[in-house]
Order: structure tokens, then C-alpha cells, then sequence
């Protein structure tokens, strides 16, 4: 396996990053195969990037058949939309770029994003078309799958506002909140979507999830949802592996399964 880190260099930033799990190639196994790409997104309200939901998702996913790259992206007060955004949107294109290189299929590169990066990750999925990405071409940052793991979506009655605080600011525009609750922005052109989440989640209400697969089903999106009756926020993988010693929580043998019902849904890319 190689690990590279790359930097990112935006308008916005020049400080974000993302590092890259790639599974070497052997000649008596598939020597030519191209491999989804998981670009991962850690959740942290938009206030840190947390690890828990970076390197051992992205070695949990190398095993089910991709290439991983963890994005450390800008992250508020002093980062404010669409900071992140950019950082993202430029590492999917230099993913793109590099496909050939890094053994990725450039129409297999999925956004993995969890709470606050799950809004990070849908917000590619959705605003794509919109001015705030108008550097770009379409064609270079679009995701081809989500994966969105108890994420922050909206911003109406079910929000999380530390989030929201932290990436548009307390005192922000109805119109710039309008902007980023992500399901009054889905369309026809969203990509396929895994979701998952919690019953009991009381940090990131369930009906975020609800909401964004409501959205999807009305503009005919392919969308897979799954809702566990019971887990706290923030469980990543829901093993021993991202379990917090030190706040005795992230095990819950139920919850984990959201993982091979995810490597299920990516055979689809396979």
C-alpha cells in the first residue's frame, strides 16, 4: 500500500489536504483494475475534522475493494462557506486527474462524508451547477455515488446549529441558509445515495436523513436508506476500531452493519 499526501490550493485556502490509501497492483491479480475512489469527509460540526472518522474508515473501505483518500479540510469560524467546499471540489478533480496513476476509475469516485462532512459531501452532490462552483467544469468535480453517514442536512426545524454556525455564521442571510439546507437543493442531477443513521441519534435528528432521501425520491434520485433503532451520534464504523476510550461509546454491534450493506451498494461501481 502507498500512502501520499497532496495539498490543496484554492482560492479560499491553502492549508487543506487529503491523504491517499492506495492498494498496490500485482501482476497475477487483475494488474490493470481501476477502483472506486472513497474520498471520506470526517464529521466535527464544522469546528475540526474528526479522526475517528477518517484513516479507519478509509482502511475499512480499502478492504471492500477501493482506493481511499481522507480529506482535512477548512473548517470555521475562521473558514467559512464555501471554503470546504472548494477544498473538495478540487480534490475530486485531482483525483480525476490522476486516475490512471492512482488505479482509480474516474466514473467510480464516491463522496463518503459523516455528520458535518455528510453535509459537506451532499453539498458537491447538490449545488454543483450553482455559481459558488462556477471555477470548475461539471464534469471534473462531479461525485458519481454518496455515502452519507448520519448527516447534517438541513437547516430548518430539524438542524443542528452548531454546524451551521460554524459554516455560515449565526448572523447569516435566510437566502445564504436557504443555500445550504441541502434538501431544498437536490435535483435530477444528485447522484445515487446511501444513507444511514440512527433512531436515537440526539445530536443530528433522524429527520435530516428523512428529509434529503424525500428529496432524492421526488426527483427520481436512486437512494438506499437504512435507520437503526438505536446508537448514538457520531459512531463511524461502530466497532472496536473507532470506539472512544476515553467516552466509552462507539461500539454497537446493530449499527455496524451499515458497513457491508455499503460494500452491497458499491458493487454497483464495482
Amino acid at each position: 500500500m502507498q500512502v501520499i499526501r497532496e495539498a490543496l490550493d484554492t482560492p479560499l485556502s491553502k492549508d487543506a489536504y487529503f491523504d491517499a490509501y492506495l492498494m498496490d497492483q500485482y501482476e497475477d491479480l487483475e494488474p490493470d483494475r481501476l477502483r472506486p475512489a472513497a474520498v471520506i469527509a470526517p464529521g466535527g460540526g464544522y469546528a475540526f475534522v474528526s479522526p475517528r472518522e477518517g484513516e479507519p474508515v478509509a482502511m475499512a473501505l480499502l478492504a471492500k475493494g477501493c482506493q481511499a483518500f481522507v480529506l482535512h479540510y477548512s473548517v470555521g469560524p475562521e473558514h467559512r462557506f464555501p471554503t470546504a467546499l472548494l477544498e473538495l471540489a478540487e480534490a475530486v478533480r485531482m483525483i480525476r486527474q490522476h486516475a490512471a496513476e492512482w488505479h482509480v476509475n474516474p466514473e467510480a469516485i464516491i463522496g463518503v462524508g459523516f455528520s458535518a462532512g455528510g453535509h459537506l459531501v451532499a453539498s458537491l452532490g447538490t449545488l454543483i451547477a450553482q455559481t459558488v462552483l462556477a471555477d470548475y467544469q461539471a464534469d471534473e468535480i462531479q461525485l458519481n455515488g454518496m455515502m452519507l453517514g448520519y448527516p447534517v442536512i438541513t437547516s430548518g426545524e430539524f438542524k443542528e446549529p452548531g454546524s451551521f454556525d460554524q459554516l455560515i455564521g449565526p448572523d447569516a442571510s435566510p437566502a445564504l441558509r436557504l443555500q445550504v439546507s441541502l434538501e431544498r437543493q437536490v435535483s435530477a442531477q444528485t447522484p445515487p445515495t446511501f444513507l444511514w443513521t440512527t433512531m436515537t441519534d440526539e445530536t443530528v435528528p433522524v429527520e435530516n436523513s428523512i428529509r434529503f432521501a424525500e428529496a432524492l425520491h421526488e426527483h427520481d434520485v436512486a437512494c438506499e436508506l437504512h435507520i437503526f433503532p438505536a446508537g448514538r451520534h457520531g459512531l463511524s464504523l461502530a466497532t472496536r476500531e473507532t470506539w472512544s476510550q476515553r467516552h466509552d461509546y462507539g461500539k454497537a454491534p446493530v449499527v455496524a452493519q451499515w458497513l457491508p450493506l455499503f460494500a452491497t451498494w458499491l458493487q454497483q461501481f464495482m
